[in-house]
C-alpha cells in the first residue's frame, strides 16, 4: 500500500425518492432525519468522505440496509449520486461525460458481486474473455489473456466446462478471472463470497490473499463477517444507516471505537491476534531493564497472541524494544488483562 490516493470520496449523499437534489441543496446539504421522512426520501448514504490508497485493500462493512452496497455502487456511477464526489485518478467521475466512464469501467475497473452473472451458453475460457470481446480485441489475443486467467484462479482443465458444470467456488473463481483480463486498476467486490459453503469461503479467501500478493490491486471489498474483514482488509470502514461511523485499521477499531456502534460491531474480534505490544504497553525507564537477554525482551509490533504466556510467566513487566532494539515500554499482566478482557 503507498501513500498515493487511487480513490477520494467526497461528501457523498444518495437519496431515493423524488427531488433529492434540489432538497439537498434547500437544506445546506445537512438535512435531519424529520426533514428527510416529511419530503418522503430514504437516505441510503448520508454525506460520507474517505480516500482509499493505491494497494490497499479497503473493507467496507455493515449490516443490512447499512448502505455499503449502495456506496460502493455509487463510487462506480452505477447508481448515480445525489450529490457529492467522487474522484478517481484525480477524474470527478460524477462529472464524466457517459462514454468516458464507460471506457474507465472498461479498462480500469474490475467489478464482482455476490451473484457470478456468468453467460450459460459459454465455456469458462469465453466467460472470462467477455470483456476483451466487447472492447473488440482479436479472438486469438483475447482467449490467449483468458488462459492465462484460468491458471491464474487455478481452473486449469475446466477451460472448457460450462457454468452449469462447474461448483459455486469455481463459478466464483471465473468471475473473479473475468474482472481482471481488462488489467483493471481498481477492483470491486460486492460480498462475492457470501453465497457460498464455509469450506469453500475460506478457499476463496486464500485466493484472493494469494492474488492480491501478486497483483498488488487497490480493492475495494464490501462484506458483512468481521472475520473475513480483519483477514483481507488494510483498514476497515464501517457503516450505520448510510453514514461512515469509523474507518481504520482492525486494531484502532478495537482500541479506540468511535461510538458505542463500533464497540458492539467488534466486541467479539479475536484480540490476541489483533491487538499489537504498542497499543498496550505502558512507559518505560531505560535503568529498569536489561536488554543483553533476548529470550525475554518483547518487540513492539508482536500480536498479543505471541506474547501472551512469557508475559504471564514472567514475575515482572517485560521490556518492549522498537526495530533498532531500543527500549520504548513495558508490558506487564495487568496490561494484556486489561487488553484482551475489557
Amino acid at each position: 500500500m503507498s501513500d498515493t490516493v487511487k480513490i477520494s470520496c467526497k461528501n457523498l449523499w444518495q437519496l431515493f425518492g423524488k427531488g433529492a437534489h434540489g432538497f439537498l441543496d434547500k437544506h445546506q446539504r445537512d438535512p435531519s432525519d424529520a426533514e428527510l421522512a416529511s419530503a418522503g426520501l430514504i437516505a441510503a448514504v448520508r454525506d460520507v468522505s474517505f480516500d482509499v490508497y493505491a494497494g490497499e485493500i479497503l473493507v467496507i462493512m455493515g449490516l443490512s440496509g447499512s448502505g455499503k452496497s449502495t456506496l460502493v455502487r455509487c463510487l462506480t456511477r452505477l447508481i448515480e449520486p445525489s450529490a457529492g464526489q467522487v474522484l478517481f485518478n484525480g477524474v470527478d467521475l460524477l462529472q464524466a461525460s457517459r462514454r468516458s466512464l464507460t471506457d474507465i469501467r472498461r479498462r480500469k475497473m474490475g467489478m464482482v458481486f455476490q451473484h457470478f452473472g456468468l453467460l450459460p451458453h459459454r465455456t469458462v475460457l469465453d466467460n472470462i474473455a467477455f470483456p476483451l470481446e466487447i472492447q473488440n480485441v482479436p479472438k486469438a489475443t483475447r482467449l490467449a489473456k483468458a488462459s492465462e486467467l484460468v491458471a491464474t484462479v487455478g481452473l486449469e482443465g475446466r477451460e472448457h466446462n460450462f457454468p452449469r458444470e462447474l461448483s459455486g467456488g469455481q463459478q466464483q473463481r471465473v468471475g473473479i478471472a473475468r474482472s481482471l483480463i481488462g488489467e483493471c486498476d481498481v477492483w470491486f467486490l460486492d460480498e462475492p463470497f457470501s453465497a457460498l459453503d464455509p469450506l469453500i469461503r475460506r478457499e476463496m479467501q486464500d485466493e484472493f490473499v494469494s492474488l492480491q500478493s501478486r497483483l498488488n490491486k487497490t480493492i475495494v471489498f464490501v462484506t458483512h463477517d468481521f472475520d473475513e474483514a480483519v483477514r483481507l482488509g488494510n483498514r476497515i470502514a464501517i457503516m450505520k444507516d448510510g453514514r461512515l461511523a469509523q474507518i481504520g485499521t482492525a486494531e484502532e477499531l478495537l482500541m479506540t471505537p468511535a461510538n458505542d456502534y463500533v464497540k458492539k460491531f467488534v466486541q467479539y474480534a479475536p484480540r490476541a491476534k489483533l491487538i499489537s505490544t504498542q497499543k498496550i504497553m505502558a512507559p518505560a525507564n531505560p535503568g529498569d531493564f536489561s536488554l543483553a537477554g533476548k529470550q525475554n525482551v518483547i518487540r513492539n509490533t508482536d500480536v498479543l497472541e505471541n506474547i501472551a504466556r512469557r508475559v504471564i510467566e514472567a514475575d515482572r513487566a517485560l521490556p518492549v524494544v522498537d526495530a533498532a532494539g531500543l527500549l520504548v515500554g513495558q508490558v506487564s499482566r495487568e496490561h494484556l488483562a486489561r487488553a484482551l478482557f475489557q
